[in-house]
């Protein structure tokens, strides 16, 4: 089974939809999980309601602390946060680099959420 952790400051969007659309594409050959540097306690209302269009309860997720996470990783994603991630062990790191699409509108959030599935899909048919 592969490890994989995806890192935001807040894990309260983009990561918290990573980590669903790992265990979408993933299914039981993946262990996904999500943290953030400073965890806003709460996932975005956006992220569950567009996750919830493709058929994914983002409700059972909780906004977690990357203090919370033990292990080796055989992959660690970051969003995107720059200097605030610390280091985690991993076999291989990768930052997306992604826009934090809490304010976007609709059409762009959707956007945003679409581009994590193909990248999630393409990382995990990697490793």
């Amino acid at each position: 089974m592969k490890r994989v952790l995806f890192v935001c400051v807040e894990n309260s969007n983009r990561s918290q939809m990573a980590e669903a659309f790992a265990h979408i594409h993933g299914g039981d050959a993946v262990e996904a999980l999500s943290a953030g540097s400073k965890p806003s306690g709460q996932i975005n209302p956006k992220a569950i309601r567009f996750m919830g269009e493709l058929g994914y309860d983002l409700n059972a997720h909780s906004s977690k602390s990357l203090d919370d996470i033990e292990g080796e990783f055989d992959a660690v994603v970051t969003m995107g946060c720059g200097d605030s991630c610390p280091w985690v062990p991993a076999k291989r790191r990768e930052d997306w680099a992604l826009p934090d699409p809490k304010h976007m509108d609709d059409e762009a959030y959707r956007g945003v959420r679409d581009e994590i599935s193909a990248r999630v899909k393409s990382l995990l048919a990697s490793l």
